[in-house]
């Protein structure tokens, strides 16, 4: 066995059905402990983002904070994993996704919560917190806790590179090629240049970045997606019914929604799953690093804002490439050369092309480059800061940033399945020492989510 097909079978593995049990089962135990508050206050979530209160302590805003969560989040899988999703597991791997993120609201919400409460400043006066200071200062057996922590950070740097890194700068260079014969090396060399710029200076820039960003490209696509869907409104309804029947069925095949597509209730309940955690981190422990930057005046409402961001990246955008793919009569089409189903991006751009023909092919791959570059501005900040905790030295800190920038170049030029494999495993096997943190530290999140609900949402 060569070493890529052993690391491909490791990845398998590492999100497998018993890791995505984990993830979902690890949500489902928090939204129970915490009594549904975080479902019941999602509309109070929503409100926060935008409001800041009392004297607080950060380096960014609650808004740019979550901003920067969802510049890591809202990236390829929001265009290509869905796409891939509703081939591989059915029409029915959307509800799916959106059961996961039902349940990834409150994993998210505990993950930030715990990341705030227990974040300290750095050298430079900066905010440093994330899922392995929990680890350290809030689990009482200090080896477990230091154990879990040092795993948690090794893997988050590696994860960096690949699902953070190369693989968008990856994404961004292969649609501008085959769709207007940019040389991948042009689009690199912006890539990179592009990053580097903004790293230069460190979360404050990035927050500002991902602010302006973020916003615009997720309301740039939101409006291309809702011009599709109400031009092939007659499809809707029964595209969504289609959706329902594929992800409750035993197995079934699409019909006139999917084609020739064939996929049962646990097909779908793997990839929608797993697609869905893949795009949203909810668990994964990558967000709340961003949570730990924000000003806030208590760990509960930051832990609310951020939660949004699972609401925002999967309830919202992945919905929206789903309902334009189901409505576009496209799912199931088979490419002719190749005689396989078509997938990934060019599905997604064959079903905006019943709208907007040739310019479809521009709307997806703006789309694309939008949120593959924001991802690459979010893990790097994630990378920094979990590096930051193995090796406190800054000239390593500013290494890293070079670096990383030089690395989206060779991303964007070089296909290496290998990397991508193993970045791939290290991103799951994040999430086994932050599920097992979140777990441990239950009772810190319920107190603080009882806390909150009580002396400040029931006061205002």
């Amino acid at each position: 066995m060569d070493l890529s097909q052993l690391l491909s079978d490791v990845n398998d593995f590492v999100w497998g059905p018993i890791m995505l049990g984990f993830l979902v089962g690890t949500g489902i135990f928090l939204t129970v402990r915490l009594k549904f508050l975080p479902w019941r206050n999602l509309f109070y979530a929503v409100k926060m983002i935008v409001h800041s209160k009392g004297r607080s302590e950060g380096d960014i805003s609650p808004f740019q904070s979550l901003m920067t969560a969802l510049s890591a989040t809202v990236g390829t899988g929001n265009i290509v994993g869905v796409a891939t999703a509703m081939v591989l597991g059915g029409p029915g791997a959307l509800i799916w996704m959106w059961i996961s993120a039902a349940f990834g609201l409150s994993t998210k919400y505990g993950e930030s919560v715990l990341a705030v409460k227990y974040r300290e400043t750095n050298s430079v006066g900066e905010m440093s917190g994330g899922p392995m200071y929990a680890m350290k200062k809030g689990i009482g057996n200090k080896a477990v806790g230091g154990f879990l922590a040092g795993m948690f950070a090794v893997c988050a740097v590696l994860a960096s590179f690949g699902i953070g890194n190369m693989t968008q700068a990856n994404s961004i260079a292969a649609a501008f090629n085959a769709g207007y014969a940019i040389p991948t090396w042009v689009t690199g060399l912006i890539i990179m240049f592009g990053a580097f710029a903004v790293f230069l200076r460190g979360i404050k820039s990035i927050g500002k970045v991902s602010a302006v960003i973020v916003p615009s490209m997720a309301i740039f696509y939101f409006v291309s997606s809702i011009i599709v869907i109400i031009v092939n409104i007659s499809a809707v309804p029964d595209g969504i019914a289609e959706m329902f029947r594929m992800a409750f069925s035993v197995e079934a095949a699409a019909g006139g929604v999917g084609g020739s597509i064939v996929a049962s209730m646990l097909s779908a309940m793997r990839w929608g799953v797993a697609r869905g955690v893949f795009s949203n981190e909810a668990g994964l422990g990558s967000a709340p690093i961003a949570a730990a930057a924000a000003r806030t005046d208590h760990a509960s409402r930051q832990g609310y804002v951020n939660m949004t961001g699972t609401f925002f990246d999967t309830m919202i955008i992945c919905v929206l490439t789903g309902l334009v793919i189901a409505s576009s009569g496209m799912l199931g089409s088979t490419d002719l050369e190749t005689g396989k189903l078509v997938s990934g991006a060019q599905l997604t751009i064959l079903a905006f092309s019943t709208v907007f023909g040739e310019w479809a092919k521009l709307i997806v791959s703006v789309s694309l480059a939008l949120f593959a570059f924001s991802t690459i501005l979010g893990w790097e900040y994630y990378g920094e800061k979990s590096l930051e905790y193995l090796v406190s030295n800054r000239k390593v800190i500013m290494g890293y940033r070079v670096f990383f920038s030089l690395i989206t170049f060779i991303g964007a030029t070089t296909t290496l399945e290998i990397v991508w494999n193993f970045s791939d495993t290290m991103n799951g096997l994040m999430a086994i020492p932050n599920l097992i943190c979140l777990l441990w530290l239950s009772n810190d999140i319920a107190k603080e989510c009882f806390d909150y609900q009580k002396n400040v949402i029931e006061k205002e």
